[in-house]
């Protein structure tokens, strides 16, 4: 069975119109770079940056070029913490969230 729709243009597409599922990506986005899973968590935060602020208005906030913050969010980027913070700072002002960590003991 073809797929009718780009796997993350759905993604896109339900981060825009939920704005839960949003915040989960970017939970998840957090827990993945938390657990030493930096790729994955990119990958999910381009998606989430797609959808919400958008690549332009990023690049504008950081003073950025746009491809940079592309190149930053690829499987194979290597952006700095400036500029993770940076990115995860806009998200929290367009998703309207704080995000907290707590240590669990085993």
């Amino acid at each position: 069975m073809a797929l009718t729709r780009d796997f993350k243009q759905t993604v896109q597409a339900r981060a825009k119109a939920e704005p839960a599922f949003a915040k989960a990506l970017l939970d998840e986005a957090t827990m993945l770079f938390l657990n030493g899973e930096a790729e994955t968590a990119k990958l999910i935060l381009r998606d989430l940056v797609n959808a919400t602020v958008g690549f332009e208005q990023l690049a504008a906030s950081m003073h950025k070029p746009s491809k940079s913050l592309h190149r930053m969010l690829s499987a194979s980027g290597n952006p700095t913490m400036d500029n993770l913070s940076a990115i995860f700072a806009a998200l929290k002002i367009a998703l309207k969230v704080e995000i907290r960590t707590r240590v669990v003991s085993a």
